[in-house]
């Protein structure tokens, strides 16, 4: 702790996103990147938009990818907010609507950066037990709260609620925000965003980090009813007015046009991800349903430490979560055919000797 800071920073507990390796090269299955590249129409928009013009101003509103967005989903521009990756919007979204009131609720085991954003704005939260087969029920958000936060499909199982079950818990809180935040659903999940034009205390938090495979681009978006929208923008405008460059508009906007390489792309890394989980349940492996670009497995007899540190030692980088429910199973996002293939034989290797 140093003398220069301000008291609330020493009670921090920053999120701990996944290793970026440097140097020695892995087979990188820790951290949900897409394994196939942007589209090739938003490589080329942004290429395009690298000139005399980057001495300006991007434009705050976003108004092209906006408009983009929300045709897309037959909704208004005024319906949709775009920032710099979903982290970002929902950061926000957490400031906006769940401070000074009563604690947010969310599940026991889902994606790890809520608590640190109830942390960081001083937000009390309350979790929600999953059942042994890691899902919730609609009924188990019953009582007074101040939000909720839905990740669907979840991280880091990869289980999807079905479309009505989220219906349920936004009929049962119509003076409480629900987030829906969906960074996987484009491989498989149900989305919530049909449910935007009748709930106005819904908010669906995407991203381009998956799907679009822009994930070191930072591009985000929420889709919601105006006053929803409008709360977001005051908050960013206070914050940062221009969170995307003119680079990541450009590009995310193409990317997010050309639907039949997202659709190719999203079908390759479903059916890798249907034969990797076939194949680590022929290994000895429980796999989760998933409908996410990732699969949440544990084995039967090898501790996953020992079987995280016996990838490692052959070049493949997978997640571990140490926490108590989630300390036997191991996060595996879905690489290519062929690094799913290597997966496969280094497991074979792991799970034999250990």
């Amino acid at each position: 702790m140093s003398r220069f800071w301000s008291p609330f920073v020493e009670t921090l507990a920053p999120y701990t996103p996944g290793e970026q390796p440097r140097g020695r090269r892995f087979i990188k299955l820790n951290t949900n990147e897409n394994p196939y590249g942007p589209s090739p129409a938003a490589l080329e928009a942004m290429r395009a938009e690298i000139g005399d013009t980057m001495r300006l101003y991007p434009d705050p509103m976003a108004t092209d990818l906006r408009a983009a967005i929300a045709d897309a989903h037959d909704l208004d521009p005024g319906q949709v907010f775009v920032g710099n990756g979903s982290d970002e919007v929902l950061g926000h979204a957490f400031n906006a609507f769940f401070r000074d009131k009563g604690p947010v609720r969310f599940p026991d085991v889902t994606y790890s950066f809520y608590p640190t954003w109830c942390g960081l704005h001083g937000i009390p939260f309350a979790t929600v037990a999953l059942d042994e087969a890691f899902r919730w029920r609609a009924d188990a958000f019953d009582g007074p709260c101040g939000g909720i936060v839905l990740a669907n499909p979840n991280a880091p199982t990869g289980i999807a609620a079905p479309l009505s079950a989220v219906e349920a818990v936004l009929s049962a809180h119509p003076d409480t925000v629900v987030i829906v935040d969906e960074a996987y659903v484009d491989f498989g999940g149900e989305s919530a965003v049909g449910l935007v034009p009748r709930y106005d205390n819904l908010l669906v938090v995407q991203t381009f980090s998956k799907s679009r495979s822009l994930a070191g681009l930072r591009v985000g978006f929420a889709l919601g009813q105006p006053e929803l929208i409008e709360a977001l923008v005051r908050v960013k405008d206070s914050f940062n007015s221009y969170p995307l460059g003119r680079a990541a508009l450009a590009g995310a906007q193409a990317a997010f046009e050309d639907r039949a390489w997202f659709e190719e792309t999203c079908g390759r890394v479903i059916v890798d991800r249907d034969q990797i989980a076939e194949t680590l349940q022929g290994l000895g492996f429980t796999v989760l349903p998933s409908c996410a670009n990732f699969i949440f497995a544990s084995h039967a007899t090898v501790p996953a430490e020992e079987i995280l540190s016996g990838l490692r030692e052959r070049g493949i980088l997978v997640r571990h979560f140490p926490q108590e429910r989630t300390r036997n199973w191991l996060r595996v996002s879905i690489g290519t055919a062929t690094e799913c293939d290597a997966l496969a034989e280094a497991l074979s290797s792991v799970v034999a000797t250990g």
